[in-house]
């Protein structure tokens, strides 16, 4: 069982005040949206810590999305978004299999370019990456861009798809899946890279 460590509590701190500030700040914009996702993310594989610095294979898993939206011009939203994944891997050490998650926080500015039928998006933020291991709890600084479509159901609802990265600056000296003097995985880099495809559902207020 994982330990609660300060780190979640202070994500979660953090999570809380993004959601107060956007009410304060969304009570009178226009076209408050709020999109829920699903979809299969991707990541850049660890390295075991044994064997000469091995691969070590991070599974593809299902991520879950939540994004808060308000319409800040015309061809423009500011985003709240909000994603988790968790990911497994099989360790050399004990040839056991380990879970870690990911959750990403990010303020975004969104693009849209209205075609004929649907709007095609670009979106490029700024936020935070929590990690969450069998040993540590991290938080690090992170980026993400993002490429979409939505294609309008309505005036109220839309089906979006969508195609984004994550880039996320880790400290090299990290010890996220070291317990003591044994690591089960090392990052390879000092960026931890994640991708992923998703289809949402949005409903605007």
């Amino acid at each position: 069982m994982r330990k609660s460590l300060k780190p979640a509590n202070f994500f979660f701190s953090i999570v809380m005040s993004a959601a107060a500030l956007l009410v304060t700040l969304t009570t009178h914009a226009r076209d408050l949206e709020i999109t829920t996702y699903i979809g299969q993310m991707s990541s850049s594989d660890l390295i075991s810590n044994q064997d000469n610095g091995i691969d070590l294979a991070v599974d593809g898993a299902n991520n879950y999305g939540l994004a808060i939206a308000w319409q800040d011009s015309p061809k423009g939203q500011g985003q709240i978004l909000f994603n988790t994944v968790s990911h497994n891997f099989i360790s050399t050490s004990d040839l056991q299999e380990h879970s870690f998650d990911v959750t990403y926080l990010h303020f975004s500015g969104v693009a849209q370019f209205k075609q004929r039928y649907y709007v095609t998006t670009v979106s490029l933020g700024v936020g935070g990456t929590y990690f969450d291991t069998d040993n540590k709890e991290e938080i690090y600084p992170s980026l993400t861009v993002a490429f979409g479509t939505r294609y309008e159901l309505s005036k109220t609802f839309a089906i979006v798809t969508e195609l984004r990265g994550y880039a996320s600056y880790i400290e090299e000296d990290n010890q996220l899946f070291c317990e003591g003097s044994t690591c089960h995985a090392l990052l390879e880099k000092s960026m931890w890279l994640e991708g992923s495809i998703s289809v949402g559902f949005a409903v605007k207020f």
